[in-house]
């Protein structure tokens, strides 16, 4: 029993009748079954190998599929792949696909198609240029067969092909997959369990798909992005509501089943509703960054970074954020606290804020009061308030600071330009990480120190790639975390991003749906609406 009632909870948070305020809401012809849910984003990229963000990762596992795939317990499985072999040497992979694949126009799904899907990814993605620097070819053997040749052998190959989180390696029509990389893609045809239904797209308010009738599942159960992927609905439809409030309101009224990010402030309230459940999206969480453009002045100088992470104060955003108990932590280690790989390292500036010390780095690296673009999330609540505390603390050392506010598909079209700041680049924005992503440096994006082929932000640092290297190399347990200690150090010392703590998602679903993957990626198979 619940200790207050929600009308109360919702007369108190001043939320208005949701239709009322205009929610578009997409219906389903009828006897047909539909699940609704609230994303935390606009979908305005379509290409999740041209960009890492979340709403387009989540997007592609729903259009896409994989030639392998990471389940719950981490474990790399074949997905798209029937399976595959190794020689004796260890140089050389077959890999054969599943019968009955097609893509959703109806054509079959080919070797020569995935082959193209790698070349593509492997050019974007960490881990995959790790593999593709060891690759000596790729080839389609026949239509069902892939065969990967390397210079030496590599014990990761699979694990690559299989990792989870941006960038996926999505298998795309070869015609797709020949578009530049550093281009985006112009169709959505994938092979996966939705098809994506454009002429019912609503850019900026919703975004529809319908069950692919023609994929055809794993027999294994499902487990995170692994196993059987099977759709018991006709139509999903992702509803974009920036007005978290608004949101809130839809579910309880049953307007939509699921919302798959819930503000921190929203946890009790949606928790006290009758018929809510309310729970963590995964025992992680994320790590939220301050990331940093190393192309540009003032931060291309290792001084004005290190002020910035005396500037910071992890705790302070994070209680700009949420002051629900157990929804954040400080943690100084890059590889994710209480992890194999975890280290505190060369923190001490993160961990101990100084403006004052902060200030002087600043004028040692030769600052002059030139504007520092800020680039400003308004409609993702996690990195709005995250931008507001680093604005300020910018001007308290001293910055001028020019806050560019935008939604958060348009800033992830922003970052990818090199341009000058005044140019219509950019000096810093704030981001998050699913902390499953960082917990090694294979496919920690932060670490990788790869210059014009790191993320964005292009830190660029010869030991952190030599470390890299090593690593991807080594099997000895002990060597690996000294390696990823050195490299902990090596990153905080260059800073090449600024990590800020930990924090935990939640989502909220009605109790008629049951099924739903936790994970910080949010999957919409195996989910059943009663």
């Amino acid at each position: 029993m619940h200790s207050l009632p929600f009308d109360w909870l919702l007369r108190r948070r001043g939320i208005l009748p949701t239709m009322a305020l205009g929610l578009a809401l997409a219906f389903p012809a009828q006897g047909q079954s539909e699940l609704n849910v609230a994303i935390h984003a606009d979908l305005k990229n379509i290409d999740p190998i041209w960009t890492t963000a979340l709403i387009t990762s989540n997007h592609g596992y729903a259009v896409y599929d994989t030639l392998f795939a990471t389940d719950a317990e981490f474990n790399v499985q074949p997905q798209m792949a029937e399976g595959y072999m190794v020689s004796d040497d260890g140089l050389v992979y077959t890999i054969t696909l599943r019968d009955g694949l097609k893509w959703h126009d109806g054509a079959p799904v080919t070797a020569q198609d995935c082959v193209a899907s790698i070349d593509r990814w492997g050019k974007r993605d960490v881990f995959g240029q790790l593999l593709m620097e060891r690759v000596t070819s790729i080839q389609a053997a026949d239509e069902h067969t892939i065969v990967i040749t390397l210079k030496t052998p590599w014990a990761l190959t699979i694990a690559a092909l299989g990792k989870k989180n941006a960038n996926v390696p999505f298998m795309m029509p070869e015609r797709v997959a020949m578009t530049d990389p550093h281009e985006q893609i112009k169709e959505m045809i994938g092979s996966g369990p939705f098809r994506i239904l454009e002429d019912e797209w609503v850019p900026g308010s919703r975004v529809v798909y319908e069950k692919n009738a023609d994929y055809v599942p794993r027999a294994e159960p499902a487990s995170e992005t692994a196993g059987g992927k099977v759709v018991h609905f006709d139509r999903l439809v992702w509803q974009y509501i920036p007005d978290s409030q608004t949101t809130a309101n839809a579910l309880v009224a049953g307007e939509i089943d699921l919302i798959e990010n819930v503000p921190a402030d929203l946890v009790l309230m949606l928790d006290a509703a009758e018929g809510i459940t309310v729970e963590p999206t995964d025992r992680l969480g994320w790590q939220p960054w301050l990331v940093i453009n190393h192309k540009h002045p003032p931060f291309n100088n290792v001084k004005a970074r290190q002020a910035l992470q005396l500037m910071a104060d992890q705790a302070t955003y994070q209680l700009a954020n949420s002051s629900l108990k157990g929804s954040w932590r400080t943690c100084p280690a890059m590889f994710i606290c209480d992890t194999p790989y975890a280290s505190a390292l060369q923190s001490g500036r993160l961990m101990r804020q100084n403006l004052e010390e902060a200030k002087a780095l600043l004028a040692e690296s030769g600052y002059d009061g030139e504007p520092v673009v800020l680039l400003h999330p308004t409609d993702i609540p996690q990195l709005h308030s995250a931008t507001l505390v680093t604005a300020t603390l910018l001007r308290e050392i001293g910055v001028t600071v020019d806050d560019q506010a935008m939604d958060w598909s348009t800033l992830t079209s922003r970052r990818a330009e090199k341009k000058a700041p005044g140019d219509g680049g950019w000096n810093l924005f704030h981001t998050a990480w699913p902390a499953n992503m960082l917990l090694n440096p294979m496919m920690h994006n932060g670490v990788s120190g790869a210059c014009d082929e790191a993320w964005f932000g292009w830190p660029c640092d010869e030991e952190l790639q030599e470390l890299r290297a090593q690593f991807s190399n080594e099997s000895d347990p002990e060597m690996l975390v000294a390696l990823a200690q050195r490299m902990q150090e090596r990153a905080m010392e260059y800073v090449t991003y600024i990590p800020l703590g930990q924090y935990f998602f939640y989502r909220a679903y009605r109790d008629e749906v049951s099924g739903v993957i936790p994970s910080t990626d949010a999957f919409f198979w195996n989910i059943r609406k009663n």
